[in-house]
């Protein structure tokens, strides 16, 4: 018998038993949403921090205090987080790092801000941020309209201000060249607008789209006191030269901060490719985890599947016998039983893989990212069902080609 028709006598089985069918295959779908969405949700929140993370650029490092509880060591001293990066500390560093790179310091003294222009305003929960002529190209922000601070405009402290999207849909009913050239208030301090950044969303908690940006020496002046913390940004040229920069960077950084040879560092370095390491190996844990929780819920749907088909062959015995008795082999009944449990398994797969998609992609725009179609998990889905169904009717269609004809005719 060719398979053609034997793929059609199992269609024909399972639409005549189209109740018992559906159930079965939802057992399945919800099974494969279930391990689809969760590791699509996985994936979406992988990516979207990824993504954020690589904000800082995979070539970027940052230099911050080291920070901690105060804790004793084996001597019973007690000892204390590092002291705050000081501006003159992080300036000098920008002025004597030598090594190919750029180097930025900016300083984020609050998130509170309110934004004004003629009578509107926008409520008061704007970042509002001190930076120089480096920090958008570090960071990867794009200006979309207008231009960054120039070095002299930084270090005059001028009035000048960059804002991010949210603002403008806020003040300047989205239309971004609106706002170019216009002075709005900062709480009781006026700007020039020079530039509109390119909507990016949330980074890592910090939304540059809900966000204003003025030079540095300006900010500092109306925030800045002798325990102001500035963060320092370095990009290297080549990504090669990360250690090498990172090496450096800690030699000059311990000269600055005046500490001994064989002194602890107060200070630490984080670089972006070692977040995104520890994430990737998270996630990974995470994933397994998920295959494994993915693999007992299938599991339990396998039994089921094969208790119905153990039905279905006895329900079919007679019909089994008049097959066998018109020529067909073992190996045609045993196909036809097999092909029923996997045809009923793949479509199970399907409709659970459209499910997962679109449940697991619901954290998506939550997270600021686009639509995800995860080809790996799709593909493991239908791997899975075809497992599934192999395993679960292997059994019920050895027994059905199994039966004797003659019996199997005088079945009741």
């Amino acid at each position: 018998m060719p398979f053609s028709e034997i793929f059609r006598m199992a269609f024909q089985n399972i639409r005549a038993n189209m109740l018992r069918a559906v159930l079965t295959l939802m057992i399945i779908a919800f099974g494969i949403m279930a391990l689809v969405g969760i590791l699509t949700a996985i994936d979406a929140i992988a990516f979207s921090l990824n993504d954020n993370l690589s904000g800082l650029g995979a070539n970027a490092f940052s230099i911050e205090r080291k920070w901690g509880d105060v804790k004793s060591n084996q001597r019973g001293r007690r000892q204390r987080a590092g002291d705050p990066v000081k501006f003159d500390q992080a300036e000098e560093f920008k002025e004597r790092f030598n090594f190919p790179a750029i180097v930025s310091v900016s300083f984020w003294p609050t998130s509170l801000a309110t934004v004004k222009y003629a009578d509107e305003k926008t409520n008061p929960n704007i970042g509002f941020v001190g930076v120089d002529e480096n920090y958008f190209s570090i960071k990867g922000i794009d200006i979309e309209f207008g231009r960054n601070f120039s070095r002299k405009e930084v270090e005059d402290g001028q009035a000048k201000l960059v804002i991010g999207r949210d603002i403008v849909k806020t003040l300047f009913d989205d239309n971004p060249e609106k706002a170019l050239d216009k002075i709005v208030l900062v709480g009781n301090n006026r700007y020039r607008v020079i530039g509109v950044l390119k909507s990016k969303g949330t980074s890592m908690g910090n939304n540059s789209d809900r966000a204003v940006y003025a030079p540095l020496y300006n900010v500092r002046a109306i925030y800045g006191t002798a325990e102001t913390d500035y963060s320092l940004m370095v990009a290297v040229r080549n990504a090669v030269d990360m250690d090498a920069a990172q090496s450096e960077a800690t030699g000059l950084f311990r000269q600055i901060r005046r500490l001994r040879p064989g002194e602890e560092e107060d200070f630490e370095i984080f670089a972006s490719d070692s977040l995104v390491a520890i994430l990737k190996e998270n996630t990974t844990n995470l994933r397994l985890a998920t295959v494994a929780i993915g693999l007992m819920t299938l599991l339990g749907a396998a039994i089921g599947l094969m208790n119905i088909m153990l039905v279905s062959v006895t329900e079919r015995t007679r019909e089994i016998g008049i097959y066998k008795a018109l020529g067909a082999t073992r190996r045609s009944i045993l196909l036809q039983f097999l092909t029923e449990a996997v045809v009923i398994c793949q479509i199970g797969g399907i409709v659970g893989i459209i499910l997962g998609i679109l449940i697991g992609n619901i954290v998506t725009p939550l997270l600021g990212g686009t639509f995800l179609i995860p080809w790996a998990w799709m593909l493991l889905g239908f791997t899975l069902c075809m497992f599934v169904g192999v395993v679960s009717g292997f059994y019920p269609a050895m027994k059905a080609a199994r039966l004797d004809p003659i019996e199997a005719l005088r079945y009741e």
